[in-house]
């Protein structure tokens, strides 16, 4: 009993050598009891893994799928983890004995003592042994530390492949909406060269001015020249898209159109549920803990370490006797090291990993915090949207009836073509509005996916 007394007041000596970590700092982060949104979704579905299939579009799904499997970035983000896992490997092997074998054979010639040369033939095999007795536990905590930051890869893979499916989604409703603008610019162009042939008509009839006739040719000329910038515009989303997908430049594939499209219904969920779905948060908390892991085994390094060495081999001087009866040679250690005197090197490494530990810690509470931020914004977004889109139903309503009385007045003689020509302006730039709405109402839905963590979960 004695001797296990002392052996514990001796251990709790060595431990006391170990550099001092100050502590962490207190967590200011508080999480908010519900979303500031009216609109909180609450009672609707909950993000599914595979959320970009929710806008019910084979297409989006296909070009979603492919840029999951061939995005140079996610590849890069992919083969890192490979990497860290490696890397586990490394740390892990720390903890194990180590064997190494050496077979040196020799032959020397030297002067004897009278001046005569000889020659001499040494055959020798040996084996060696060492493990270190990680009796304070810094090995196991290296291992930890490469763990948690091979599952911070994980993660950050995660968000790669999160970020990458929401702009790709994005991209495609960006494009379908470019389509739908389009569309609607080419029947806008028809419409216009049919009022500045019926104004042409007119006026050579002597029915109306020439201005009315140019200011036709006028609106028309304005309504052509906006159909090289949509199609530039969707010429370049195309090519970003195929960059995105892992492809070459080159043409996207098609699905529903824009007017079929519907934004699904905002997932349910409370802020405390994004610290288990968003991967930037996990990773911000894989990376506390690697720092954390990191403190332990630079605090140690001041405490001794304890070494067994095991060696033995088989040696002769002819080689008949070293295969038939070698003789047998071995040793054996037990060392113990530690540092007596560097200059205060260990307190100072501890002193710096602990400030790494500390910004981990406002990193993590950052990443959460950003979290809140953005998913309240995209319930807020996708919420503000749509009463915008009341409004320009509305609006595009007493446009549309605008046109029509203006229409009936021009044709009877009551107005001239200028009132109908600015009624044409009101019910274009009201429909323009429609799809542009409609677009960023889907693209806010996919935000939303994103801020909440697209269905990802965090693997415990």
């Amino acid at each position: 009993m004695k001797c296990r007394a002392v052996l514990a007041g001796a251990a709790l000596a060595l431990a006391g050598c170990a550099a001092k970590a100050p502590p962490p700092p207190a967590s200011s982060l508080q999480t908010p009891a519900a979303w500031r949104s009216s609109d909180s979704g609450a009672g609707a579905a909950q993000v599914e893994p595979q959320w970009w299939q929710a806008y019910g579009d084979p297409a989006l799904t296909a070009l979603v799928a492919a840029a999951l499997e061939h995005n140079g970035d996610l590849r890069i983000a992919r083969s890192r983890v490979a990497q860290y896992r490696a890397l586990v490997g490394v740390a892990a092997a720390g903890q194990k004995a180590n064997v190494f074998v050496d077979t040196a054979p020799t032959r020397t010639r030297q002067l004897a003592y009278n001046g005569i040369p000889y020659v001499t033939n040494v055959y020798q095999a040996e084996f060696q042994a060492s493990y270190e007795v990680d009796v304070w536990g810094r090995l196991a905590a290296l291992t930890d530390a490469a763990t948690a930051t091979y599952q911070a890869e994980q993660a950050n893979a995660d968000a790669a492949a999160l970020s990458i499916a929401a702009t790709v989604a994005s991209g495609y409703l960006n494009l379908r909406g470019l389509d739908a603008q389009l569309a609607l610019t080419e029947a806008t162009l028809k419409l216009r060269e049919e009022s500045r042939d019926l104004a042409k008509r007119q006026f050579d009839v002597g029915y109306s001015s020439r201005l009315e006739w140019l200011q036709a040719q006028a609106e028309y000329q304005a309504t052509a020249e906006q159909l090289p910038q949509l199609r530039r515009s969707i010429f370049e989303q195309e090519n970003a898209l195929a960059i995105l997908a892992g492809g070459n430049p080159g043409p996207i594939a098609r699905g529903a159109e824009l007017e079929k499209l519907e934004a699904p219904s905002v997932p349910a969920g409370l802020p405390s549920e994004l610290l288990r779905r968003r991967p930037d948060i996990a990773r911000a908390e894989y990376n506390l803990i690697a720092v954390n892991a990191n403190l332990q085994a630079t605090r140690d390094q001041l405490l001794p370490s304890f070494k067994l060495t095991a060696a033995g081999g088989v040696q002769n001087l002819k080689w008949h006797d070293f295969v038939n009866a070698p003789t047998a040679l071995w040793r054996l250690t037990g060392a113990v090291a530690a540092p007596v005197f560097e200059g205060d090197r260990v307190q100072h490494q501890t002193d710096a990993a602990a400030a790494q530990r500390d910004q981990s810690v406002f990193a993590y509470e950052n990443a959460v915090r950003t979290a809140f931020a953005e998913t309240d914004n995209s319930l807020g977004a996708i919420y503000r949207l749509k009463e915008q889109a009341v409004q320009n139903d509305a609006r595009r309503a007493t446009a549309a009836e605008t046109l029509r009385i203006a229409h009936n007045r021009y044709r009877n003689g009551y107005a001239s073509y200028l009132e109908e020509l600015d009624a044409q302006r009101t019910l274009y730039n009201a429909d323009v509005g429609r799809l542009q709405l409609k677009t960023r109402i889907l693209v806010a839905s996919v935000d939303l996916y994103r801020a909440m963590g697209g269905g990802w979960v965090a693997k415990k």
